[in-house]
């Protein structure tokens, strides 16, 4: 992700990818403001460009931050089928934003959870979530009290400083990280991240973008695909953490998948 930053802590990414399997080729813009009040503007705002590969042409424009969303919670989804326990019956979420809503969306239609749990810093936002979805949301009123005996853990914050702590965490539970998206920036404490087996979705980006990663110096285990093609162990057994940084292949394929979708109803 290429950044420019001025004072007041703004980003704006770009992200290029192809994709010789798909036959696709994309370039997502991406804004990062970190708000300093309650804001009704998303952190995150996208747009994704997809061309024909053949000659370069713009094909489409795409919203991007609804791709973005539904992309990475999809990917959290696949890592979860993999290395959750046998038995999960309760759902974390940590963050009351869209990336809390997507979250909820698929791992409530993938998978059967007897209790789903919230917790946010303003409370607000977390009631307002439990009231907005369909299925009934626990409203904690600490993080602690809502991570205390889940199985799955999602983290989707903005938080700078970690929020999960290695202590707090059931044996055996499956952690979804995907906020902390800068090098200086953490939501898991040093405990969980060096007691717990580490996948990736890049090694790269993991060690260069990844405050969790980088300032806990834990050891990666594995790339989440190297999972998907059996190449390495997913041990659903151990404690296990997904750090999510997002790739730029990921929105190109669901970008293509959207357009094709698209295309066939009209």
């Amino acid at each position: 992700m290429s950044n420019v930053r001025n004072s007041l802590t703004r980003f704006l990414g770009v992200m290029p990818a192809y994709s010789a399997a798909d036959d696709a080729l994309t370039t997502k813009l991406v804004t990062f403001y970190e708000h300093k009040k309650d804001s009704s503007v998303p952190s995150h705002q996208a747009t994704v460009l997809l061309f024909d590969p053949r000659n370069g042409s713009l094909k489409a424009v795409l919203d991007g931050s609804v791709i973005t969303a539904k992309r990475t919670a999809a990917v959290s989804a696949i890592a979860t089928k993999l290395l959750m326990p046998a038995f999960a019956e309760v759902l974390c979420i940590l963050g009351a934003g869209v990336q809390a809503y997507s979250h909820y969306d698929i791992f409530t239609e993938l998978f059967t959870f007897k209790e789903v749990r919230i917790w946010n810093r303003t409370k607000e936002k977390a009631v307002k979530f439990a009231n907005s979805v369909n299925g009934p949301v626990q409203v904690c009123s600490s993080a602690q009290e809502a991570v205390t005996g889940a199985d799955v853990i999602i983290t989707v914050t903005m938080a700078t400083t970690p929020i999960l702590f290695g202590d707090w965490v059931k044996p055996g539970a499956h952690i979804n990280a995907v906020g902390a998206s800068r090098p200086d920036w953490r939501e898991l404490d040093d405990e969980l991240m060096k007691n717990s087996v580490l996948f990736v979705d890049s090694r790269e980006a993991a060690l260069t973008e990844s405050g969790d990663v980088i300032l806990s110096g834990a050891e990666i285990f594995a790339e989440l695909g190297e999972v998907v093609k059996g190449t390495k162990p997913a041990l659903p057994e151990k404690t296990t953490v997904f750090k999510s940084l997002g790739m730029a292949v990921e929105d190109t394929v669901a970008a293509k998948f959207v357009y094709e979708s698209w295309s066939a109803g009209n």
